[in-house]
């Protein structure tokens, strides 16, 4: 253990290392409430070394955050189970629009171009300089807000970038190529502005599941061609090709982009299979087929189902009203969560890939 770090436990027979692993597998919750309880639990929970470890875990552990009414959450964890939290400590009704690493970037219901970055699990939240821009950078109305919103987040930093893009439309007229994009840098707590021509368009879909390796955000465009990925250390656009057994798909199938331990994923869903890829090699844009699943088993789900997170062991789909988890090894389906209120809403309209860490937002 680092020197800063070291100190001794109170715990009788158990090693501090195992102390600290068995603490680190605990949800935030009750994280915080075992501070409580004596001094040194409190020491063996406020530890850089410890910090770094319950961050560690997470990152191998990927989680379904639902938003099923108004900052209200649903986390369902596959290690830790199924609880719920409030965004009620940020003092604003807000929605989720990113997650990147344990922090979400929300924005003001009430007040349009008003972010902000938080950490629900720590219950921090810090409120991003209000954006002074003439123009507007969407093409939906009544809307208001960035067609895309990304939320960069290295595992070993404190930096972390907030990206806004959107055609430029004035008053009255059609969105025109003009693609306007603003980048948030904690660090100078100010954001830059470029401007780029820009045809591909995105779906809700599409603009939610937003992925972030190798220094740059990807999504993947309506029309499931290409990956469309904003480099933050250069701030330009480019491209990435699919599988061509992808990019060339049948219609009915459906496309979806995730992150698989680090690694880009490709998942096509037809009405009997569920076809998941995976970039190995990202300089190349090497794509592999890992795994193909029949989905025979939930066949009655499949027009709805959504995948949101996964590992190399797992898959969590949603539904209108459900969360699954597909194990791959054992090929079993299990039904994490479900909405026990009549909405009708689709579940996966608003979930996103989360990991349950102790990351600050300032």
């Amino acid at each position: 253990m680092m020197d800063d770090d070291q100190f001794i436990s109170d715990f009788g027979f158990f090693p501090d290392e195992v102390i600290l692993l068995i603490l680190s597998r605990l949800p935030v919750k009750s994280l915080f409430r075992i501070k409580c309880v004596c001094k040194s639990w409190y020491k063996f929970a406020s530890t850089d070394y410890f910090k770094r470890l319950y961050n560690d875990v997470s990152a191998k552990n990927p989680m379904v955050l639902a938003e099923p009414t108004e900052s209200s959450l649903i986390f369902v964890d596959n290690l830790r189970g199924v609880y719920d939290l409030s965004l009620d400590f940020i003092g604003d009704r807000v929605r989720v629009r990113a997650s990147c690493f344990g922090l979400l970037v929300c924005s003001s219901i009430p007040e349009k171009g008003v972010y902000y970055v938080c950490n629900p699990m720590t219950r921090e939240f810090k409120l991003l300089p209000r954006i002074r821009e003439n123009r507007p950078i969407t093409r939906f109305h009544p809307d208001g807000e960035a067609t895309l919103v990304g939320l960069a987040r290295c595992m070993y930093s404190q930096k972390y970038n907030v990206v806004l893009a959107g055609y430029h439309r004035s008053f009255g007229h059609r969105p025109d190529r003009n693609f306007v994009c603003l980048v948030y840098d904690s660090e100078s707590n100010k954001w830059r502005k470029f401007v780029t021509l820009q045809d591909d368009r995105f779906t809700h879909m599409n603009k939610n599941q937003v992925v972030f390796i190798n220094g740059a955000l990807h999504w993947l465009t309506e029309s499931c061609a290409c990956l469309l990925v904003l480099d933050l250390k250069c701030d330009g656009w480019r491209k990435i090709g699919l599988p061509d057994e992808v990019a060339g798909s049948v219609a009915g199938n459906r496309i979806y982009l995730l992150e698989s331990d680090g690694c880009l994923s490709v998942i096509q869903i037809s009405e009997a299979w569920m076809n998941i890829w995976v970039m190995n090699d990202y300089e190349k844009e090497e794509w592999c087929m890992v795994d193909r699943v029949s989905l025979r088993c939930i066949r009655g789900m499949v027009p709805g189902v959504f995948p949101i997170s996964q590992t190399g062991r797992y898959v969590f789909l949603a539904t209108h009203k459900h969360v699954l988890v597909y194990h791959r090894d054992s090929k079993l389906w299990k039904e994490m969560y479900s909405v026990k209120n009549n909405s009708t809403f689709p579940l996966w309209f608003s979930a996103h890939a989360f990991r349950s860490t102790i990351f600050s937002c300032h």
